[in-house]
Order: structure tokens, then sequence, then C-alpha cells
């Protein structure tokens, strides 16, 4: 199941049968009231009705200050951005913007993994923490302090996500029903800033994806505030196009769901690439880009960014991990394959055979067809034993994969006696 973390929001994380299970009856009927009664909307509140006094998300001057850090934790040049947003806090002890800012620096260290890597979860969950402790004081002293509630929202939201990966369902409901909460508080000031925007498009576009994708869940949507689709993405390009805190996130999310929920990879190859182009470090960016120069089918510039993958892997660059090289070590693999370049293409199906297992996902996609294609090479080179041994793990590995499962078995039929 496709994960973001919107999709916590309103599916695995509130309605998780263990949750279910424990909460109290009174208390489930309460939340389902509040919940019933929120309405996720578009409200653009007049600038001058809203007092923004000490606000940082609109603060120019810092805007320009951390421009150079925003840059630089999308590189992965995590050390360079977290001293400027520890400089930051230094001046800004009491408020939720340079915790948040250093917990999405952690973040972004376990994204490149797919989210398995357990080594920053501390110092991610407590540097969250932090910008909920400060956001809640700064709600106490004015309760209509949107900034607050976006970080307020932000944090819980990122929480919820981790949470929820490592399956502490009880944290991610509790995380995920506050996020929502302080999201539709936060919206209100969607006329001052397109950075109060970027949780609203994301729910707008889930709570209908959801729905139409995963019929099962469509009574747990009914507890929910509607969404809009079209609108959702609208509001994200938005927020891509014109957001300084938000507008990479946005974009991030906009190529993924561009590409994989609207499977419309044309459109989000300019902004992979883009993405790639602007952070060549950023090991995510760059096998995002790869994959989807292969699927589109410009071999010549997914065999460049592969070559570079593989040797920023093997120069243990940040966040290059044997994830990112079984992306790319299939790509040449194939490439090669098709240049009839057989002894580069063995080497490197056996590379992303070998990724796989270091991460123990020899039953991924790019690991069984880079089985497949080995065995379709020693064929072809006339080593029928080998081919059947290769097929054999095909077979053993390709329980979702019926197409390659049925090949293996038809070849192992048809060679049996050989």
């Amino acid at each position: 199941m496709k994960k973001s973390l919107l999709f916590f929001f309103v599916t695995l994380f509130y309605f998780s049968p263990s949750w279910a299970q424990t909460i109290d009856p009174k208390q489930q009927a309460a939340i389902d009231s509040v919940i019933r009664h929120m309405v996720i909307d578009s409200i653009d509140v007049t600038p001058e009705a809203i007092d923004t006094e000490g606000w940082l998300l609109l603060d120019e001057s810092i805007k320009n200050e951390l421009s150079g850090a925003v840059d630089n934790l999308y590189n992965f040049k995590y050390e360079r951005a977290e001293r400027q947003f520890r400089s930051l806090r230094r001046r800004y002890p009491t408020h939720p913007m340079p915790y948040f800012l250093l917990g999405l620096s952690q973040w972004w260290k376990i994204v490149p993994t797919n989210i398995l890597t357990k080594k920053y979860d501390a110092a991610f969950f407590a540097y969250m923490d932090s910008t909920i402790l400060y956001g809640e004081k700064l709600l106490l002293k004015k309760k209509n302090n949107y900034e607050a509630a976006f970080f307020l929202a932000a944090a819980h939201g990122f929480s919820a996500r981790l949470h929820s990966e490592r399956k502490n369902w009880r944290k991610a409901t509790v995380h995920s029903r506050h996020s929502l909460n302080f999201m539709n508080k936060a919206k209100e000031a969607n006329g001052l800033s397109p950075e109060f925007m970027f949780g609203e498009a994301l729910y707008n576009y889930y709570a209908v994806w959801i729905g139409q994708n995963y019929p099962l869940l469509r009574p747990v949507l009914l507890f929910f505030p509607d969404g809009n689709k079209q609108l959702g993405l609208n509001q994200l390009k938005k927020v891509a196009d014109t957001g300084f805190y938000t507008g990479l996130e946005a974009k991030f999310f906009l190529m993924k769901i561009l590409a994989n929920e609207e499977n419309n990879q044309m459109e989000a190859y300019p902004i992979s690439r883009y993405l790639a182009t602007k952070y060549p470090d950023n090991a995510y960016f760059q096998r995002f880009y790869a994959r989807l120069s292969f699927v589109i089918g410009n071999l010549s510039e997914t065999e460049r960014i592969s070559l570079q993958i593989l040797d920023k892997l093997n120069h243990k660059m940040p966040g290059y991990e044997s994830i990112s090289g079984r992306y790319a070590a299939y790509f040449l693999g194939y490439i090669y394959q098709n240049r009839k370049n057989l002894p580069k293409a063995k080497n490197y199906y056996q590379q992303a055979i070998a990724f796989a297992e270091q991460t123990e996902e020899k039953k991924s996609g790019y690991s069984i067809h880079a089985y497949l294609n080995l065995a379709r090479i020693s064929h072809e080179e006339k080593n029928i034993q080998q081919a059947k041994e290769y097929y054999e793990i095909v077979k053993d590995l390709a329980d979702d994969d019926k197409r390659a499962e049925k090949e293996a078995k038809q070849y192992l039929k048809k060679y049996r006696k050989v």
C-alpha cells in the first residue's frame, strides 16, 4: 500500500484495530463528534485581520538567512544545514521552527533507506517533541497563532508517519488526530502564505484518492471531511511554485503523486529532473529521476545518472544506500543487455541482486527481474544448466509477479530433462 503523510491521517492510524480495542467508548464518541464537524475547505483570512508579530515563517530576513541551509538540507549536506538551524535555535530557543527544521534533517536521513533505518529515530522524535512543546506554548499565549498551529500540524504529522512505519499504532493514531486538528486551524492563514496550504493540499488529494483505490476504506472516510482531488493537486502545484519552506516538500509529493498515483510519468518527469539537477547529491531524487528516465525510455540519461549513483555509493556519500544501488545496477544491466554487452549486463544484474540481499529485499521487482534476465542471458549463451538455476530462483521468489513465474515454470518444464 502506497504511503504518505496524509494517507496515514485518514486510514491506518486513527482506525487501526489495536487502537479500537483500547480506546474508551465515550472518548471515541467525543473524538468522532469533533471530526464529523470539521470542514476542510479553503479559508483565506485577510492579512490585516491576523496579528503576525513574532512569526518567523513570514520574516524575510530569516528566509534569506535560511535559503542556503534549506538547499544544503535537500542536497544532503546535513552538517552544514544543521549548523545554520542550530544558530537559529540559539537566537529563538522557544520557537518551534528551529526544532522542526532539525527534525526534518533527521527525516531526510531516513528517507533514502525507504524509512527502514532506525538509527535516526531517537533524534527525530526528540526534535518533533520539542517542536510540539514550543508550539503548544505559543498557542497558550495566543489562541490564534496560526504559525504555531502550522508547526504543530507538521510535527504531529511527521511523527505519525514514522510511528506507523515502526508499527507504534497507538502513538501514530494520537499524532494523526492532533495533526488533522491543527491543520484545520492553520489553514485559516492560507491568505498570508502558501506554506499554510501544504497540509490542506495533501489532505484534499488523498481523502479522495484513498476512497477511489481502496473501497474497503470508504466507510472509514465518512468520519472525515470531504476532499477534492483536483483542488488538492492545484494547491500542491501552487505551493510547489511559491512556497519557501514547504515548496520543496510540495515538489517531492507532487512528483510522487503524478508518477505513482496518477500514472503520469511525463508530467512527473520535469519535476524529477529539476530536483535531481538542483540537488545532485540527494540520493532519493537521483534514483527517482533515474527510474522515470528509464520508464519513459531516456536510456542515455538513465545510464548517466545510474553510473553517478554507483560512484557516489562507492564513495560512501551521505544518503547513498543499497536501495539506490539496486535501482542503478538494474538499470545499467538492462541497458548493457540491450546493447549486447552481456558481460557488463551480467555484472550489473549481479550487483542489483547483491544490493537487494543487503536490504533483505530479494523479492523486490528489480531483484526478481535481475535473476530473470540472467536466466535469459544464460540461455542465449547456451548455458542451459545455469539458466535453469536462475529460473528456479525466479520461480521461488516471484509470488507476486505471475508473468515472471509463468516464464520460469514454462522454461523449467521445457528443459527438465536437460
